[in-house]
């Protein structure tokens, strides 16, 4: 009797990219809410922007490489990968620099190597890297958080639209713009006094409003981990990495110079990067072991650039570098084979076996 031989991956539930894209969307809206209650309708009007020239990007690309555009819009990955920009980036940014970084992402990061599926780096995270290389002062300024002291608010919406689109200048409030708290601790690392007093670092748990911001992405990250759209390994590597590290320095070397677990757990863009970035399907390791290996280097390589290199976070940098490692990391960490007493690793191995 002949039987039918179907090679993997074997889907077990009813999906496809576009469903599975969506919720990743879903589960960024309580982030989405959060910043925009800390830092106004930036974040908002970033995220439309991004999406609409994302969507303009794609299409083009799709219909000079005559691909089929309704077919390959409707995967929502260009929507996700514009939606993970615009969170990322600061929400007082001009217009043209979403557009450039959103432009760069689809265009270059994604498309030149071949699409969906093809691209060795998260397309956002290049994106990010690309205007934060660009323009470091206005990708490192973030307007004080919402309730940070008695005279600080949120902007509003017609404020909001004055910073993307005329830079702040008819609204009076470009000047306002601050360093967020990884940043102000690095300026003043050592400096006991400013660190016990500055505002800015002392929310309940972390940096003030980045607490709650990153609370929300957490809350966004379990669910997508409860709907089985990503698993645990990556994000509990990355942050287990960040936790140790922060632990070590924190207790046992200078808590003055060294920020505390808490601070840089739900400072800066932790949570967003644990769940929503370093979790990309198409970039990340792919075995178990090898995502809690990747995700714990990207939580170090995270934790060393934000204390000792020259930019206060460093989620974006991390990622695209373990990006490179992710097929060593795989290489290394391959299941065992059903049937076989050992894991199958690369050709060596299957030279011997042949």
């Amino acid at each position: 009797m002949a039987l039918l031989s179907v090679t993997s991956p074997h889907v077990h539930k009813p999906g496809n990219t576009g469903s599975f894209m969506r919720q990743v969307l879903y589960a960024t809206i309580p982030g989405l809410l959060a910043l925009t209650y800390f830092f106004g309708f930036g974040t908002i009007i970033n995220v439309l922007l991004a999406c609409l020239f994302a969507v303009v990007c794609e299409a083009l690309i799709l219909k000079t490489r005559n691909k089929p555009i309704a077919f390959y819009l409707t995967d929502y990955s260009a929507i996700v990968t514009a939606v993970l920009l615009a969170l990322a980036i600061p929400p007082s940014v001009p217009w043209w620099m979403t557009l450039v970084g959103t432009g760069f992402a689809i265009i270059v990061a994604k498309h030149l190597y071949g699409g969906l599926g093809m691209n060795p780096f998260n397309p956002a995270m290049v994106g990010y890297i690309l205007l934060v290389i660009s323009f470091p002062k206005e990708m490192t300024s973030w307007l004080p958080a919402a309730g940070v002291d008695d005279a600080t608010t949120a902007p509003s919406l017609f404020q909001s639209l004055g910073l993307t689109f005329f830079s702040g200048a008819a609204n009076g409030i470009d000047a306002l713009s601050g360093a967020t708290p990884l940043d102000t601790f690095k300026t003043y690392a050592g400096q006991h006094e400013v660190l016990d007093t500055h505002p800015t670092l002392h929310g309940l748990l972390g940096g003030y409003g980045w607490e709650w911001v990153n609370l929300a992405f957490l809350a966004g990250g379990l669910y997508l981990i409860w709907k089985k759209i990503i698993t645990w390994h990556i994000p509990v590597g990355m942050l287990g990495g960040i936790f140790f590290l922060s632990g070590f320095f924190n207790t046992a070397v200078d808590a003055d110079n060294y920020g505390s677990i808490l601070f840089h757990m739900l400072s800066g863009g932790t949570m967003l990067g644990a769940f929503f970035i370093a979790t990309d399907p198409v970039t990340a390791a792919t075995s178990n072991k090898g995502k809690i290996i990747y995700g714990a280097l990207i939580g170090v390589l995270t934790y060393i650039i934000r204390t000792w290199g020259g930019y206060p976070d460093a989620i974006a940098f991390s990622v695209v570098l373990l990006n490179l490692a992710a097929p060593l990391i795989d290489y290394y960490t391959q299941p065992r084979t059903y049937g076989h007493s050992k894991p199958n690793k690369g050709l060596a191995k299957q030279d011997k076996g042949a």
